[in-house]
């Protein structure tokens, strides 16, 4: 875990770097009907190296943020989810 946040018991849904969560939208079924349902974010746990402190980061991220990741850099991304409120 990354030392700028405390470790949770039940983790939410939310992407650590984006903060991207669910969403609520309708089932509409051929006749119309419509239900309430849930879009959750497409959600993963992975390990990052962080090359600046010689150690591994697990993060809850989205498959968009591990792209931004991939461009950008891990350092530089996790600097600005922090700005942005997203990291404690």
């Amino acid at each position: 875990m990354h030392p700028d946040f405390k470790s949770i018991e039940k983790m939410a849904r939310v992407c650590e770097i984006t903060g991207k969560k669910a969403m609520v939208g309708n089932n509409v079924s051929h006749a119309m009907n419509k239900t309430k349902r849930k879009f959750n974010a497409n959600l993963t746990t992975k390990r990052f190296y962080i090359p600046e402190e010689n150690r591994w980061v697990t993060l809850k991220v989205s498959t968009s943020a591990i792209k931004t990741i991939n461009k950008k850099g891990i350092s530089a991304v996790l600097k600005e989810a922090k700005q942005k409120g997203y990291l404690k």
